[in-house]
């Protein structure tokens, strides 16, 4: 249908909504927000830490060795896992409070048209119905609808893969014989405009976006990292090991001495002593020495876990442009075919660029 039914049908107009109709909406559709992951608690942070399976074996081990009437082994045992968690909770919390702080100092806005007066809106306060400005440079703020458009060239980059952008415009499409994604009057949120302008309406927002229900479907699914699953096995490796050796200690000692109470502690002294009650202390401190020298390198850590994930890595891929480049041309020179500066070569490349109606590209902008 056309930009004319579909602002019809979403009960809006160029002047865009109301205020009143906005809250509506917004209490209707909620914030225009994707999902993500939800920041962990503290006391959920530090029962996941306890959870631990080499924690728990030491902790039940201590509690023997309680019972039998361990002395200061229990005490040992019971400092050694207290001061392992607690050095990874601080480092975690520390790390995680860290990250919340830079999410706050990014803030994005929209040009947004309501009651006839175009303002600035965040982000997550747009709702279905409003009507858009879009330029170069802006981030699409939802999953809108093109009312009007010049020169657009959009990168969807973040959705499609493809490097080079879209050219977008208001022409009535059949839905039934083209992608979604390769619409030309639709534009997504995730997506950015390189280079035009043009006006739209919003159509979805937040998880209700095509970005927002690809998002809902990856967040929550983390798997355990290499570093969780080698702890797993190797603490179900020292209870098979236990099981094995305690019996038997416990079974040659009694037959031996006939005495079959200290042939019992003798075993359970045995089971402790199998237990490095050390091993997650120095672990942690490694761990957290690593999430420390990453800090110094303006590198937040949330979970000390992946320190491990992290070194062992062959091959690390990154988006180079705004990191390791900058994502620009500058002029160095004007040369003609003789390779000598020439003032009249500039002038033309200048005009060129000036007055060209198609996608501006970084020689362009130089």
């Amino acid at each position: 249908m056309d930009s004319a039914a579909v602002m019809s049908q979403l009960g809006t107009s160029p002047t865009g909504l109301t205020n009143r109709v906005v809250d509506d909406r917004l209490v209707q559709h909620g914030p225009n927000e994707i999902a993500r992951e939800k920041r962990v608690s503290p006391l959920k942070r530090l029962i996941s830490i306890l959870s631990n399976p080499l924690s728990i074996l030491l902790i039940v081990l201590a509690i023997i060795t309680a019972v039998t009437g361990g002395g200061p082994g229990v005490y040992l045992i019971l400092l050694m896992v207290v001061l392992g968690s607690a050095l990874r909770f601080f480092q975690e919390q520390r790390s995680d409070n860290a990250a919340a702080e830079l999410q706050k100092m990014v803030t994005t806005t929209a040009t947004v048209v309501r009651n006839g007066d175009t303002k600035e809106v965040a982000l997550k306060d747009i709702v279905p119905g409003d009507m858009v400005s879009l330029s170069a440079g802006d981030m699409v703020p939802a999953d809108v609808r093109l009312v009007t458009a010049k020169d657009l060239f959009v990168s969807q980059a973040a959705l499609t893969g493809e490097s080079l952008p879209a050219e977008k415009n208001v022409d009535v499409v059949d839905a039934s014989q083209t992608d979604t994604l390769t619409m030309p009057n639709l534009c997504f949120l995730g997506t950015n405009v390189e280079t035009g302008s043009a006006t739209a309406v919003v159509v979805q927002t937040g998880k209700e976006t095509y970005f927002g229900s690809l998002a809902s479907s990856i967040v929550g699914h983390r798997e355990m990292t290499s570093f969780d699953k080698g702890i797993n096995n190797f603490t179900w490796l020292m209870i098979k090991l236990m099981l094995v050796m305690a019996p038997a200690v416990f079974l040659i000692n009694g037959l031996m001495r006939h005495n079959w109470m200290d042939a019992f502690l003798f075993g359970l002294a045995v089971a402790v002593g199998l237990t490095p009650e050390m091993l997650p202390m120095i672990v942690t401190v490694n761990m957290s020495k690593g999430a420390v020298d990453m800090s110094r390198k303006k590198v937040i850590v949330k979970r000390l876990n992946a320190i491990q994930n992290f070194g062992a890595m062959d091959v690390l891929c990154t988006d180079k442009t705004g990191t390791i480049t900058q994502g620009r041309v500058e002029l160095e020179k004007h040369v003609n075919l003789l390779g000598n500066e020439d003032g009249h070569i500039l002038d033309m490349g200048f005009l060129n660029s000036y007055y060209q109606t198609g996608l501006k590209n970084l020689m362009d902008v130089a």
